[in-house]
């Protein structure tokens, strides 16, 4: 009776590597929001690791998160590192290339609560009403990634993350679109305002001052 309850559970065990091997060994998800205004917005919230976290979905999943900036301030040879609780983890990124209001692609490195490396990209292209702004997350898929995709869908589970970032995204360059036009607008007031000073100042210069005798013209 054990042999054969042994042999059923080694049956049972092969076919699930079987099945575990079949799985694909490369994923790739990716969502698309349109974000407003001019692409050099878009691409500045995710080309500067300091500007994360005006929209990252995992800033806020720990308050007393350790983050660290190094290398270049923003672009090409950035670094970001982050630690943090159960949920937050612990990661690195490091921007690979960058091209300006196009592309970012990042080297995205996890630690903890399990060591992976994956590619994450981010390409602009123009929209009619700002910016296409395409979240790319790619890698390849170990033993154990196959297994848990077994359970877990990690494009739904992901991919959510990934939609509420871009959500973040879109408000947080709306808010940068209101600053500059609030901004354009006060430049704008103030160069009338010079203009008309300007003005009054040439017409008071060029009236007679009060006071001053008249000067006889002369009849040919």
């Amino acid at each position: 009776m054990f042999k054969k309850i042994a042999i059923g559970l080694v049956a049972a065990l092969l076919l699930l590597i079987g099945v575990i091997a079949t799985r694909p060994a490369h994923f790739s998800l990716s969502r698309t929001a349109t974000v407003p205004g001019t692409p050099d917005i878009a691409f500045a919230l995710v080309n500067d690791f300091h500007h994360w976290g005006e929209w990252s979905p995992w800033d806020k999943l720990d308050p007393n998160m350790k983050r660290v900036y190094g290398g270049a301030e923003s672009g090409t040879g950035a670094t970001y590192a982050w630690a943090g609780n159960d949920q937050a983890g612990e990661g690195r990124m490091t921007i690979e290339e960058s091209k300006a209001n196009e592309s970012v692609r990042i080297k995205l490195e996890f630690i903890k609560p399990f060591a992976a490396t994956n590619t994450t990209t981010f390409e602009l292209k123009p929209a009619q009403d700002g910016v296409a702004v395409t979240w790319t997350m790619s890698g390849e898929n170990n033993f154990m990634s196959k297994a848990f995709s077994l359970f877990m869908d990690m494009d739904k589970m992901v991919g959510k993350d990934f939609e509420a970032g871009l959500a973040n995204m879109q408000n947080a360059a709306k808010a940068e679109v209101a600053k500059r036009a609030e901004a354009e607008a006060a430049r704008k007031l103030a160069e009338a305002k010079a203009a008309e000073e300007a003005a009054a100042a040439a017409a008071a210069a060029a009236a007679p001052t009060e006071g001053a005798p008249a000067v006889a013209v002369p009849t040919p």
